[in-house]
């Protein structure tokens, strides 16, 4: 079973539990990726289970949502920003991240429906967050949004954006197969998923990772990112594809 998981931070207790759980991963060949990369494996077979930006379902051509956990939002996310040096009226153009499907498309939706401004998108290459200036914005995800380099006189937060227009949490990835999987997968899939987020603090501790403190990484991933994928979470995450071009 070949499983790509997105290789942000917000997955770190999902990985641990992955990792940790011997009977389980001696089953799997795990690939860490961008968001965007876990979809294009999935989409084309390179993987069985990707956890992979909600705006690709559609592209899975026998796609099956399997988990009960997910990549999501009640609120504020803190890692999924639009950046801007003017306010939202006065944005001409706009760089989308080239990281995932799910943040550009929310980012349209918002212009849309919630900001009512008609920018240009532009796509963005390795790089782009440099030339986030004057009327230009940017769409910026995961772990960048840490520690960057610029102070941005205006940070949109997106999922707090998307509660605001619609009043629910936002999904952002959730995990997907490309065939049909056993019961007896799932059921052990969850449990290895719950079993990483009840070893969280040791999940932290363990972690390699150098872009921020282990206290502030425990803030984000308790304060900011919500796993649980519930019916709320369902129900937006149904609202979004639908709002999809």
């Amino acid at each position: 079973m070949k499983i790509s998981i997105v290789s942000y931070l917000n997955t770190t207790p999902l990985v641990f539990g992955i990792e940790n759980n011997s009977s389980f991963s001696e089953q799997i060949e795990l690939h860490k990726d961008i968001p965007s990369e876990c979809a294009r494996k999935l989409i084309n077979g390179e993987v069985d289970l990707g956890l992979i930006p909600v705006a690709a379902i559609p592209q899975v051509k026998e796609a099956h949502v399997i988990s009960d956990y997910c990549i999501g939002a009640v609120g504020k996310v803190k890692s999924v920003l639009l950046v801007s040096d003017v306010p939202l009226t006065e944005i001409k153009t706009i760089y989308l991240d080239y990281h995932s499907r799910t943040s550009v498309n929310l980012c349209r939706v918002l212009c849309r429906e919630l900001w009512k401004i008609e920018p240009e998108f532009i796509a963005g290459e390795p790089g782009f967050e440099n030339k986030v200036s004057g009327t230009t914005a940017g769409v910026i995800i995961g772990d960048r949004t840490f520690n960057f380099e610029k102070n941005y006189a205006y940070q949109f937060d997106l999922a707090e954006e998307w509660q605001t227009l619609t009043g629910l949490p936002f999904v952002f990835a959730a995990w997907v197969s490309n065939k049909k999987l056993s019961d007896e997968f799932i059921t052990q899939f969850n449990q290895v998923m719950q079993q990483g987020l009840s070893q969280l603090d040791q999940s932290i501790k363990t972690s390699t990772q150098r872009i921020i403190s282990e206290a502030s990484l425990k803030e984000y991933l308790t304060t900011y990112i919500n796993f649980d994928f519930n019916n709320k979470k369902k129900q937006a995450m149904q609202l979004f594809l639908s709002k999809l071009d």
